[in-house]
């Protein structure tokens, strides 16, 4: 039995070689070599489906129960379940991976307990990798995600180049002083050049790496055995925050700096690409598995100054990221930007979709060049009377059928907000496992 709705990416030439524990793919070799085509028995051959069996732990077994190939367990050691590394990198998994945008944090009963045992608030758990490590850990013990995020802020990069961060509660992370004008952003912000770029991480940005790799050394400990995902926001994102001051206020002030402030705008955005592009670095080289670019205010700059000022920064990251780790899948989110998904795709390996994406033309945009992620609405996870996990997984089974759970990576169209109910979520993750397998098994007989 095959399903009309099972049309996906599969690959048609380039390297096959069976995947085995920790083996990676170069995207260079694979991109485009892709074509929307329904799964068959001879998409790929029967020792490349054993050897993809015995490195990605079954769906159902729980992770303690279950027996992987021996892996070195060095804080950089790659990862042995290779599922969610994999479908990035477009090749054909027996499941669809699932992790979700803020799956650490605020909705999890023992986050809370966390941070009232440690008397701290967000930004100073930020300060410890300690505190790092048990919060990004907490999703992993708790859901059968396919990934572990790094927990982190994206306004860790504005504090590291001189600006103050606050958080004074109920209204967000905030910077109280934001740049007035281009003399003051002169006289604030360093340049920093692509030369001192390492050393500026390793001094402003060392309690992040040091994170990683905590994380990287107490998921080996305990035995998870799932990559690590390491993040950024892209630099227009950080410079709406960095004049604006807020997501909350201020909404124009991005466009009018780009408009009104063009020569000061792009040394910014130039120096912020380049600590991205290095932080992202020293995160892959502490033990991140693959990277994920937020450009979380994409809906507060309009598609000309989008693809002028924006899309060059990502362009650049990923190529840089792209030419040092071949082997690292890089995905994009260009959130309330998805005029942008079809540029992304020449350049990331997954193409993240907001809530407000297409999903019947998704495939159609990113024309086999890049995976996709997304799309899935977190208010279907509020327990609210009406969302049940039976209509969670009605609504799982709607998204499988209308991407195909190939070259997919499941996640949210944005993050947890912090009401969701930990057993809808729970319901999601194990929907997402069971009904993909499931087509992908019927797609085959």
């Amino acid at each position: 039995m095959r399903l009309p709705y099972l049309s996906f990416l599969l690959p048609l030439s380039g390297p096959s070689a069976p995947v085995g524990a920790g083996a990676f793919l170069p995207t260079s070799a694979s991109r485009g070599a892709f074509r929307r085509s329904p799964l068959s028995a001879s998409a790929f051959d029967d020792e490349d489906l054993l050897t993809l069996l015995r490195t990605i732990r079954p769906s159902g077994v729980p992770r303690d129960a279950w027996n992987p190939p021996a892996a070195d367990t060095s804080p950089a050691a790659p990862a042995t379940d290779t599922l969610m590394i994999d479908a990035a990198l477009g090749r054909p998994v027996p499941r669809t991976p699932v992790w979700l945008f803020r799956q650490a944090g605020r909705h999890l009963p023992e986050y809370t307990a966390y941070k009232a045992e440690r008397s701290k608030n967000f930004l100073e758990l930020l300060a410890d990798p300690e505190d790092v490590a048990e919060c990004t850990l907490q999703p992993v013990r708790r859901y059968d995600v396919d990934a572990a995020i790094l927990f982190s802020d994206i306004l860790v990069i504005p504090e590291a180049l001189g600006l103050e961060v606050t958080m004074p509660g109920g209204v967000g992370i905030l910077v109280p002083s934001p740049l007035t004008d281009p003399e003051d952003a002169a006289a604030r912000v360093p340049t920093v050049e692509a030369g001192e770029a390492k050393a500026f991480v390793e001094a402003k940005l060392r309690h992040v790496t040091d994170a990683v790799r905590t994380i990287r050394s107490k998921m080996a400990e305990e035995g998870h055995t799932v990559p690590l995902i390491g993040f950024s926001a892209a630099p227009y994102t950080l410079l709406y925050y960095m004049v604006g001051g807020s997501s909350k206020k201020n909404n124009d002030i991005g466009m009018r700096w780009l408009t009104e402030h063009k020569e000061e705008s792009l040394r910014l955005m130039d120096t912020l690409t380049t600590v991205v592009v290095q932080y992202l670095k020293s995160q892959i080289e502490a033990g991140a598995q693959l990277i994920q670019i937020f450009e979380a205010m994409g809906m507060m700059i309009d598609e000309p100054n989008f693809y002028e000022f924006a899309m060059p920064c990502m362009e650049r990251i990923a190529k840089e990221l792209k030419e040092a780790y071949p082997e690292v899948p890089v995905m994009a989110f260009a959130r309330g930007a998805s005029f942008a998904n079809s540029a992304l795709s020449h350049h990331y390996d997954v193409v993240t979709l907001d809530g407000s994406a297409d999903r019947g033309s998704a495939r159609d945009v990113v024309e086999g060049r890049a995976g996709l992620q997304g799309n899935y609405d977190p208010r279907l996870l509020i327990d609210d009377g009406e969302n049940t996990r039976e209509t969670v997984r009605e609504s799982v089974r709607d998204m499988l059928e209308a991407f195909g759970p190939q070259r997919l990576i499941a996640n949210l169209g944005e993050g947890l907000g912090g009401k969701e109910s930990t057993d809808l979520v729970e319901a999601f993750v194990e929907a997402v496992h069971g009904e993909s397998e499931r087509a992908i098994a019927e797609a085959k007989i």
